[in-house]
């Protein structure tokens, strides 16, 4: 196969990995710098150029749009769609996935465990808001924060509906969620390829952290799933649409609860504490399912 990978940039971890597993069994990828890609939208036969030139015609798309250029990665990726190439992850489902509201919407409307979580528009509600999530400790997250940046730990109702006026006075979207104390200050990243989850590990935060990102200085340790928590992982990534994501689940008293579907994940982790070759695991699905024009949407969401 002849394979695209958009990503802005070709020595990460990640990106390098993929394309050393797809050259290994035999394909062809170039990796393709997301913002340097321009595209002819009025014409019948759509197209995308690269450095003043246009791009083949390639089998697959493998979109590693990153969180601050979203609006215009999955404009690229739709073009793909429309030329009939087939992407690892859909443009529609990536949107859904970097909406943070819209992706708890779309689970909570299925039944998946998930924090308390709240949302408002008028600051004056603040106290509602804090009294509806149940009560301090609280976390408070931008809509628009990733890697654990823009996340909030308050420790008191008062604390809390100061953090929350202050985001709304400022007119930024926040989400006010309950803190689930029995984590410990860890999560479990399970890795979903397809239809299974290939590999999971536990990410335990930095002492005194309550994020457990590894950005944060967070370590990752192998962990045994329960069944409750891969058939968690499995059912999110299928009702958000992604045939590749990392999902965060917490451990709570009542189950694993969701905290977020990352339809970008990064694999060193997660390879490095398990030892199984992801990367490999994603180019056997390009393998299975990279067919012309088999994408649902079409460029059309």
């Amino acid at each position: 196969m002849k394979i695209a990978m958009l990503a802005r940039n070709a020595n990460l971890y990640t990106h390098k990995r993929i394309k050393e597993a797809a050259e290994a069994r035999g394909h062809e990828l170039d990796i393709i710098d997301t913002l340097r890609c321009y595209m002819n939208i009025a014409s019948r036969r759509p197209t995308i150029y690269y450095n003043d030139n246009k791009l083949p015609r390639y089998d697959a798309v493998i979109p590693r749009i990153g969180a601050s250029i979203t609006f215009y990665g999955l404009a690229v990726l739709r073009q793909f769609e429309m030329m009939g190439t087939f992407p690892l992850n859909e443009s529609v489902a990536i949107g859904r996935s970097r909406d943070k509201l819209r992706s708890m919407q779309i689970l909570a409307r299925d039944g998946l465990g998930l924090p308390v979580t709240t949302f408002a528009h008028d600051p004056k509600q603040s106290e509602k808001v804090v009294s509806l999530s149940g009560g301090a400790p609280l976390v408070i997250k931008l809509l628009e924060g990733t890697q654990g940046i823009g996340v909030v730990l308050a420790d008191t109702d008062r604390s809390a509906k100061s953090v929350i006026e202050a985001f709304r006075g400022a007119g930024v979207n926040i989400l006010v969620q309950e803190f689930i104390k029995e984590a410990g200050g860890s999560d479990i990243r399970a890795l979903v390829v397809g239809d299974k989850v290939v590999a999971s590990m536990r990410r335990q935060g930095a002492e005194g952290e309550f994020r457990s990102n590894l950005h944060r200085g967070g370590s990752a340790h192998t962990v045994k799933i329960t069944p409750e928590e891969r058939a968690t992982a499995i059912r999110a990534a299928k009702k958000i649409g992604l045939n590749v994501c990392g999902v965060d689940m917490l451990r709570s008293n009542h189950g694993p609860v969701v905290m977020e579907v990352n339809s970008s994940p990064g694999i060193e982790g997660v390879e490095k504490a398990t030892g199984i070759d992801v990367a490999g695991k994603i180019i056997e699905l390009l393998e299975k399912r990279a067919v012309t024009g088999s994408t649902k949407t079409k460029g059309k969401g």
